[in-house]
């Protein structure tokens, strides 16, 4: 008899981990300082859905959609902002 497999919770991943076409919510931005107030400002904040478009092809800047319009975002930057998938 086949047992049930266990529920496993998706923990969350970096932004820069998301592929083209992939999707997911800001759960964390762990940047402080300056990046974390810059990310803020243009709309980065937890509970924001972001979408995303295109990734350069050494993987930097990244494109993405959120709150109705475009940004591109460098790598590093990505890597500070915690997104959980499949929401």
């Amino acid at each position: 008899m086949e047992q049930p497999m266990k529920h496993r919770r998706k923990e969350p991943q970096n932004l820069h981990e998301l592929g083209v076409g992939q999707c997911g919510v800001v759960t964390e931005i762990r940047s402080t300082g300056a990046m974390k107030r810059r990310l803020v400002d243009m709309g980065i904040t937890p509970g924001t859905t972001v979408y995303v478009r295109k990734v350069a092809p050494l993987g930097d800047p990244i494109q993405i959609n959120l709150r109705g319009y475009e940004l591109l975002v460098r790598g590093s930057e990505a890597r500070e902002i915690l997104i959980r998938t499949g929401v």
